[in-house]
Parts: C-alpha cells; sequence; structure tokens
C-alpha cells in the first residue's frame, strides 16, 4: 500500500493520533521551561530547588502511570481520550492560578500526568493495537503531533510572553485543550475496536504469544532495554529545562537558542519517518539497538559548543535520535512481546520514560547548584548513551532469537 493511499483510507485514526500526541504538549518539558525563569523568580526558586519540585511531581505521575496506563486495554481511545483533556484543561488552569510554591509540585504532576504521560501514551497504544503490517508508518504519523507542537509551541508562547502575562499564556493553552475534545470525538466517531474486545488482529510476540506486563518485566529484555528507555527521556527533558541556563553560559539570547528548535523538529520529523519506514521493512530487532549513537555525539557537541554553531550540530544529532525513539520503541513492544497486554506493557515502560524526566532536570539542576557545571555533566550524559547502546546490542541480539520466524 502506498503512503498516500495508507493516510488516505485512515486518515481519521491517524488524525486522532496526532491530535493526542500535539495535545501532550502543555505536560512536555519543551514548553514547560519556557516559564522556568517566571517560575523561579516569582517563588524565589534556585535551579536546584525547582528541578527537584520537577522530579517530585514527575516522579509522582510515573508512579500513577503504572495503572493508569493500562486503562487503555479496558476503554475506548474516544471515551478515556475526552476524558484526559479535561483533566489537561484542569491542569493548565492549576499551573495558571498557583499562588504558593508548595503547590507547585502538586501542578507539575497534573501536567505531566495528564500531558506528558496519558496523552502520548493514549496515541501510541492505539497506533500499535490499530495498525500490524503498518505499525511503523501509522506510528511515524500520529507521532507528528509531538514535534508539531515541538516546533510551534515554544517559539508562539515566548513571542505571546512579550506581550501576555505568563499566567494568562497558560490559561490559553487550557482553552485549546478544551477545543481539542470535539474535534477527537469526531475523528473517533467510528473508533477501531481496541484489542480487549476484538483479539483477531492481535500479533505474537517471542516465542509466539501474548506477553502480560508481569511476564514482560520478569524477562531479561525488559531490563537490558530501561537504561535505553530511561536515558532520552531523562536527559532530552533537562536539555530543554536547563535551556534558558545553557542560553546563558553559553552567551546566547534565549529566543537565539528557542529560534533552533524548529530545525531540531524537522529533522526530528525526517529521522521518524525514515525510521518508520525501515522497521516495516526489517523489524525492529535490528534498528532498535543503534538508535542512541547520534545522541552520543548530540551531547558532546553540547558540552564543547562556543556559540550557536555547535548547538545546532549538537540539536541536529539529538534529532536523529529523538525521531528514531518516537516510533521504532513503540513498534518494538509490540513485535517483542506481543499486542494482547500492549496497554499495560507499554504503561510500565511510559513509567520508565516519565520517571527519567523526572530525574533528569533534578540530578543536573543539583549538579548545578553543587558547582558541577552543565558542559561537565553533558560529557557524562554522553557516556551513559554510550552504555546504553551497549546494553541494546546485547539484550536484542539475545532475545531475537526468540522471535517467531515471520510466516
Amino acid at each position: 500500500m502506498s503512503t498516500l493511499r495508507f493516510f488516505r483510507d485512515n486518515l481519521p485514526w491517524l488524525a486522532a493520533g496526532v491530535l493526542l500526541t500535539f495535545m501532550s504538549g502543555p505536560g512536555q518539558t519543551f514548553f514547560i521551561s519556557i516559564f522556568a525563569g517566571h517560575i523561579r523568580d516569582e517563588f524565589g526558586l534556585t535551579h536546584g530547588q525547582w528541578g527537584t519540585i520537577y522530579t517530585l511531581g514527575t516522579g509522582a505521575s510515573a508512579i500513577l502511570m503504572v495503572w493508569a496506563g493500562g486503562l487503555t486495554d479496558m476503554f475506548r481511545v474516544r471515551a478515556l481520550g475526552a476524558v484526559v483533556l479535561v483533566l489537561t484543561a484542569s491542569a493548565c488552569l492549576f499551573m495558571a492560578s498557583v499562588q504558593a510554591a508548595w503547590l507547585l509540585p502538586f501542578v507539575i504532576f497534573a501536567l505531566r500526568f495528564t500531558g506528558q504521560g496519558m496523552t502520548s501514551h493514549l496515541a501510541v497504544v492505539a497506533m500499535s493495537r490499530w495498525f500490524i503490517a503498518t505499525r511503523g508508518r501509522a506510528l511515524s504519523i500520529a507521532t507528528l503531533g509531538f514535534t508539531i507542537g515541538e516546533a510551534t509551541l515554544p517559539v508562539t508562547f515566548v513571542m505571546l510572553m512579550v506581550f501576555f502575562d505568563w499566567r494568562l499564556l497558560w490559561v490559553l493553552a487550557a482553552g485549546i485543550a478544551v477545543a481539542a475534545i470535539p474535534v477527537l470525538l469526531l475523528l473517533l466517531r467510528q473508533e477501531r475496536t481496541p484489542q480487549s474486545f476484538a483479539q483477531s488482529d492481535s500479533t505474537l510476540g517471542m516465542q509466539g504469544r501474548h506477553w502480560t506486563r508481569n511476564q514482560a518485566i520478569q524477562h531479561f529484555l525488559f531490563w537490558f532495554m530501561v537504561p535505553a528507555m530511561l536515558g532520552p527521556a531523562a536527559f532530552n527533558t533537562a536539555f530543554f529545562f536547563h535551556q534558558v541556563h545553557y542560553a546563558d553560559i553559553k552567551g546566547l539570547a534565549h529566543i537565539e537558542l528557542v529560534s533552533l528548535f524548529p530545525i531540531y523538529t524537522g529533522l526530528s520529523v525526517i529521522s521518524m519517518i525514515i525510521g518508520g519506514a525501515l522497521l516495516d521493512r526489517l523489524g525492529t530487532g535490528r534498528l532498535m539497538p543503534f538508535t542512541q549513537i547520534p545522541i552520543i555525539l548530540g551531547f558532546l557537541c553540547y558540552s564543547v559548543a562556543p556559540g550557536l554553531g555547535f548547538t545546532l550540530l549538537g540539536l541536529m544529532f539529538m534529532a536523529m535520535t529523538t525521531g528514531a525513539m518516537m516510533t521504532v520503541p513503540n513498534a518494538f513492544w509490540a513485535e517483542f512481546y506481543g499486542t494482547r497486554h500492549i496497554g499495560s506493557v507499554k504503561a510500565m515502560l511510559a513509567a520508565v520514560m516519565v520517571f527519567g524526566s523526572a530525574i533528569g532536570p533534578g540530578i543536573t539542576g543539583l549538579g548545578i547548584d553543587a558547582g558541577l557545571g552543565i558542559e561537565t555533566q553533558f560529557l557524562i550524559i554522553a557516556s551513559y548513551f554510550l552504555f546504553t547502546t551497549l546494553m541494546m546490542i546485547i539484550g536484542v541480539g539475545r532475545a531475537r532469537a526468540l522471535l517467531a520466524p515471520p510466516a
């Protein structure tokens, strides 16, 4: 099936995926971080204190994701998505009205759970379940919402911040979430049937069976993959979380740094599309172990960057990994563990990634406060991604032998 025909025949479901991933924006670090300076100034917070608050709120959302993520195995995306968007709007209003620093962890929890956690999880689980032979293409198209949000929301809201109070912009974000609800309901008025109601389209994983969540976490592959799932969430988040600080130490205006993000996003899209096309042809087992090699180079560039040029180069390398990680891992879990319980299995991985995005800003923020410069930290992060790559090469290499040969 050609990509154009595939897109035309599946437009409502793919568009619903794009909408959900876009609406994860208010809970994503690339959005929250543009308000970091205002929040720290208003509540008198250091980098470490703000990072700790972010860690607490995001960590709590990761714990809840372990349970809530499994709801995608029981409820249709149409119903669950509308509820999550209502909660996203409420979380935005909470941020707009917060008056005490002690409430900030609860605000971050609400934003991260509803935005970064559940809307993203709903989209990728739906694509993994609804599509089989074209899963890679479906995930590539649906996750365009992430990149559209990443390209447009920071620049738009930084510009609006010149004219409007930062709290009013969170009210605007709430309004966008509310407006997305009728669009989602319209797109999914004839929703595809969830796997929990119709098993005919299910695909088997390793050893020719469907793996439950408990079985998956007792299998060696899961633990070989956990560091790789944790890393990008932790340290991509840390980079964007400390973007204001990074711009300061590099002698850049914040708007100069933000202006590079659309380039990063465009390259992420290209990498995502290429990754989606390749995984449909080659399978995720051959691609997954090498997805994090570019980000090693990216963080090396950030560490030595004397100015805008090396920062752009670092963003280009990071974009390659970011794009691949939007599609390849989501298809990977369906291919290796089957689709019948994919919502519950993916919930565990979503929790790992949310936990990663919790500890990344906290660890790096405390490091800054303790005198460990962000450039030195980026060298350590590059070494971490070398470790995750070796872990995946070993783990996936062993697990591929357990996959049934193609029919």
